[in-house]
């Protein structure tokens, strides 16, 4: 039994068809949400962390065959890109040369499968918002189900919570947005409550490798997966050095107390530390959210723990209708999945390329996507033309909309290849063959202007 407000949330979750594990696991953090539990890491707490780099390991071709043959593709897939306007599954969205996410993914996955001779089983963690756009889109890849195992299987969902009295908030004008994801995190409840852990096991897979589906430099590596493999750990990151657009991020460190590896986010981050954060010199690393995990350890730690992995809480607050600052204030219980590593005694961490973190995050990212920055090849691997990316800073009141962004590139990207940066303000259309070079700034001019066909910005 736990207090009136935890009880009206189970019952919610019942009603709603919530598995038995994921409303065990919400009661645990509502209980420590409800005990004043913060999640936050202070800086006195831990150290910076080193790690080893992936170009300096030695991988044969044989083990990174060998180890592919055992490994299953979890794609994270349950965000909507509601911060850019979209109210679909956010890896529909047109990525290079007509293709969406989800049809590079499925093609980067059989072009491994053909080349290794590997069942490779790619699964999508969708939510309710997400499955059905999604599997409707996956429909035209036969060749892509694995016998005997799903295409998706759905993240849980949880009741938002006023910050008033942590009891379930109800909004009938759209009942959808009395529910939140329980973050990432997620992943090891819904894996369990489903019966995936136990299916993979059966069938012999002995890896499972997870990365966000809106970062299509995360492609099942043979290398990557080799050195896993290995190195027997039982979970692992790949990471990348932080740069200082990375600055507000979050990061890696050593907890003092038992040297467990750590992954401090911005959330999870004093007041007081704001500036230890920032230090790039300090804290070098950050996650990719690239992150390889043996199947049998983690079922086993599951089931030992009755299905709480006991990740760090995060306390996100907003308001029950984001688009709606007057709204009722909520809280929203979560769990980031890479946190799972300081569970695991003896996990890793690996330094790996940028060419393996090309996260689409706002259309800013998406500009240098589409642009000659980076070149599909016949593998759909991203390979990264530029020696470095270019800094994008697009005028939000313009262009943070993927309507409103497509309007001004309606002939694609610019060439960005030499460009270091590009800042727009104000209302600017690009015509075909316009190229940025070195720094370039276009100003606000009060009324929408064009860059004409065959323009060389800067250089």
């Amino acid at each position: 039994m736990g207090s009136e407000a935890l009880n009206k949330a189970l019952e919610k979750m019942a009603d709603a068809g919530v598995g038995p594990v994921a409303r065990e696991v919400f009661a645990h953090y509502f209980r420590l949400l409800e005990a004043g539990e913060t999640g936050m890491i202070p800086e006195s707490t831990i150290d910076p962390l080193e790690m080893e780099s992936l170009a300096d390991v030695e991988v044969t071709d044989e083990d990174a065959a060998e180890a592919i043959r055992r490994t299953v593709v979890i794609k994270l897939n349950g965000g909507l890109g509601t911060s850019m306007g979209m109210e679909r599954a956010k890896s529909l969205l047109c990525a290079r040369r007509g293709l969406s996410f989800l049809d590079i993914i499925a093609r980067q996955v059989l072009d491994l499968r053909q080349r290794y001779d590997a069942k490779l089983p790619l699964i999508f963690m969708n939510s309710f918002r997400t499955s059905a756009d999604t599997m409707a889109a996956l429909a035209r890849y036969e060749g892509l189900p694995v016998a005997g195992l799903p295409l998706e299987f759905l993240q849980n969902k949880e009741p938002k919570l006023l910050t008033s009295n942590l009891s379930p908030v109800s909004w009938p004008v759209d009942p959808d947005l009395e529910w939140c994801p329980p973050g990432h995190g997620d992943i090891y409840t819904a894996l369990l409550d489903t019966g995936l852990l136990d299916t993979l096991l059966e069938q012999g897979y002995r890896h499972v490798f997870v990365s966000n589906s809106d970062n299509l430099g995360a492609i099942a590596d043979p290398r990557v997966a080799g050195w896993f493999a290995a190195s027997g750990a039982p979970f692992a990151i790949e990471a990348v050095r932080r740069t200082a657009s990375d600055r507000k991020g979050g990061h890696f460190a050593v907890r003092k107390a038992d040297g467990r590896i750590v992954l401090r986010e911005t959330a999870q981050t004093l007041a007081e530390d704001k500036e230890a954060l920032a230090d790039l010199n300090r804290h070098r690393f950050m996650s990719t959210n690239n992150l390889w995990f043996d199947i049998a350890e983690v079922r086993r730690t599951l089931t030992e723990r009755h299905g709480v992995l006991g990740l760090p809480l995060i306390r996100n607050r907003k308001t029950v209708d984001p688009a709606d600052a007057t709204s009722p204030e909520v809280v929203q219980i979560e769990t980031a999945m890479g946190a799972a590593i300081e569970v695991f005694e003896g996990a890793r961490t690996i330094e790996v390329g940028r060419d393996r973190f090309v996260p689409v995050k706002t259309t800013d990212d998406l500009l240098v996507l589409r642009s000659d920055v980076y070149q599909l090849g016949s593998d759909f691997v991203l390979e990264q033309q530029a020696e470095e990316l270019p800094y994008v800073a697009l005028d939000p009141a313009i262009y943070r909309l993927v309507a409103e962004f497509d309007k001004r590139f309606p002939q694609g990207a610019p060439s960005l290849r030499e460009a270091e940066s590009l800042r727009i303000e104000g209302d600017w259309t690009f015509e075909p063959g316009v190229a940025v070079r070195g720094d370039v700034h276009l100003a606000d001019s009060d009324l929408p202007q064009r860059v004409q066909e065959g323009t060389v910005l800067g250089g």
